[in-house]
């Protein structure tokens, strides 16, 4: 662990947390000031404790650290928005264990980003206040992807680039973006994309969150949006996530009742 003062004030999303010893919680924080931590929340569990309300998955809180021999140690915690709407809402609930999912596979600890966690903090916020929940998302992975230093060509195919034209191309996984009708079937980690999810990616990826809402992707693009970014990230972390799963059978869970109804 770098070395740190013995106590300071930061400012943290919760991520994740665990049960660690009889009364304490481990906690997964991003913070503004220090990027990516871990901290044991002592008594957190405990009956009245006036920390355990304020460290759940996706608050934001200001905390009083200290430099433990292993782990920062919480001394105080306040919440300062605890986006407590996402429980009423299991898609929206799902989307930000997506959000806090993804933000932990792609930060290294100690990594400071101000702008990783203002995007963090402001999707957060966009989902609680129930915006249109894949837009949001889509919009967080395109930025996340540009701050974490993935971001995907999609102006020009990266194998002869030559510029993109009006028509169907292809998306290259191992090579980070598009490839045109001639050069996409040589790449075996490439698969198809249409123009219409090609031009929501382009839009989000030079657009404000404002200028991005203008964006009305048919509800088949914006499948096949989450089915393609789902599939990029995959292969960039080189492993599954947890959270689309989730999201699947909440949405087949959703289906089910309506089915009945007839």
């Amino acid at each position: 662990m770098p070395r740190e003062p013995r106590s300071q004030r930061v400012e943290a999303i919760v991520l994740k947390h665990a049960d660690f010893g009889e009364a304490d919680r481990l906690l997964t924080l991003y913070t503004r000031e220090l990027g990516k931590l871990r901290a044991l929340a002592k008594g957190a569990r405990r009956p009245g404790s006036r920390k355990g309300g304020h460290l759940e998955p996706f608050t934001r809180t200001r905390l009083q650290l200290a430099s433990g021999r292993d782990l920062f140690i919480v001394n105080q915690a306040e919440a300062i928005e605890a986006y407590s709407t996402l429980t009423e809402n299991l898609e929206a609930l799902g989307y930000a264990s997506y959000v806090v999912e993804l933000l932990d596979r792609f930060s290294a600890d100690h990594e400071a980003n101000q702008a990783v966690y203002r995007l963090v903090r402001d999707t957060l916020a966009r989902l609680a206040a129930g915006d249109d929940l894949q837009l949001a998302v889509r919009y967080y992975e395109v930025r996340l992807l540009d701050q974490t230093g993935f971001r995907p060509e999609l102006q020009a195919c990266l194998n002869c680039r030559k510029a993109i034209q009006a028509q169907d191309q292809y998306f290259s996984y191992e090579q980070g973006g598009v490839l045109c009708p001639d050069c996409g079937p040589r790449d075996p980690a490439a698969r198809p994309i249409t123009m219409a999810a090609l031009k929501v990616l382009r839009h989000l990826q030079r657009s404000s969150y404002q200028e991005a809402q203008r964006a009305k992707p048919s509800a088949s693009v914006a499948l096949e949006l989450e089915t393609l970014m789902n599939a990029y990230v995959t292969y960039l972390l080189e492993r599954s996530l947890n959270t689309p799963r989730f999201l699947r059978r909440v949405r087949s869970g959703a289906a089910a009742p309506k089915k009945e109804d007839r």
